[in-house]
């Protein structure tokens, strides 16, 4: 059994809820259907009714034991738009407003997800990042004691290594201290994952002083605050990536490093330089990227790439119900 599969069968001995607001979308009805059959969730769609029962029926799939939940007729459309309105009110929000919102697929979900009607959210199919973490933090917020929401993919090798890149998909250029956020949470989430203890790499384009710029003073100062914060987890920085994965290398440039040379988490200074390698190692590598899993919320909502496939939604659904289950 593979890590997918392992995920799988993991959040099938869960029985849990999750809700896909892209209900009309064909890939998230195809992904519905997938874990029905399998077993592995109780799925809800979320949409116009006719709209996804129509595509559906287009795209051959079937809807048997899948819900559709209906925000234009959802007998839950009003206490939603109360919620949405007494969460958002100090910021101006109307209930006029506030009412528009939960007829909207998403915001609905999310509803559904913050008064434990599901257990896990996933979306992005269609939609951007933005479009997804915006009403998870108006609605459902952050983890307690967790500032910086994030994302990690689990990258799995054709020769089954296996690899947390972070973040990917979330923070554009993130401070000292959110990089050190996400590096704590990044290793949290794989060892949650793959059972791996996590040996964490804080990339740049220097290793251990090779080059100077103030690119590199941000990986320096987030690897000591991820360090204080985690004493115990193997964390070092500044490395440029081989010399973080290959020992041969790591032998030349950093022979002190107790991470150089072992890393299974990689963790990026920025958003373009996560984005671009993530697909890098996808696309040229033939590695499977599962997720983004997204870090920090108090209950899981996961984004999708748009570029996803069926079976990649139904692997990301099984990581959040993972997610959900975690102490």
């Amino acid at each position: 059994m593979n890590i997918l599969e392992s995920i799988r069968s993991r959040a099938a001995q869960l029985h849990k809820t999750v809700v896909l607001p892209e209900g009309d979308e064909e890939r998230n009805q195809q992904a519905a259907a997938i874990m029905t059959r399998l077993g592995m969730a109780r799925v809800v769609l979320v949409g116009n009714a006719g709209s996804i029962a129509s595509r559906a029926e287009s795209a051959g799939v079937s809807l048997a034991g899948i819900e559709i939940v209906d925000p234009a007729t959802s007998a839950h459309t009003s206490e939603y738009a109360n919620l949405i309105f007494e969460k958002r009110k100090a910021k101006g929000m109307t209930e006029q407003q506030a009412a528009e919102l939960a007829h909207d697929p998403i915001y609905h979900a999310t509803c559904m997800l913050a008064k434990g009607i599901v257990e896990a959210l996933v979306t992005g199919a269609v939609h951007s990042t933005g479009d997804m973490l915006r009403p998870a933090l108006q609605i459902v917020g952050t983890a307690p004691g967790i500032k910086t929401v994030s994302s990690m993919f689990l990258m799995v090798m054709p020769d089954g290594r296996l690899f947390g890149f972070g973040d990917c998909a979330v923070v554009p250029d993130p401070t000292p201290e959110q990089l050190a956020d996400i590096a704590v949470a990044t290793a949290s989430t794989f060892a949650k994952l793959t059972g791996i203890e996590p040996w964490v790499a804080m990339l740049s384009f220097s290793t251990k002083g090779s080059a100077s710029h103030e690119m590199v003073d941000k990986v320096v100062q987030a690897t000591r605050l991820a360090q204080m914060k985690k004493p115990n987890l193997p964390i070092d920085g500044e490395l440029q990536f081989d010399a973080a994965l290959l020992p041969s290398v790591a032998a030349q440039k950093a022979p002190w490093s107790v991470v150089a040379g072992k890393a299974n988490c990689f963790i990026f200074p920025e958003l373009n330089a996560g984005n671009i390698g993530y697909k890098m190692v996808q696309r040229l590598a033939g590695a499977e990227a599962v997720g983004p899993v997204a870090q920090g919320l108090a209950k899981p909502a996961n984004d999708l790439s748009r570029g996803c496939t069926a079976e990649d939604i139904v692997n990301v659904c099984a990581i959040a119900i993972l997610n959900s289950s975690a102490g």
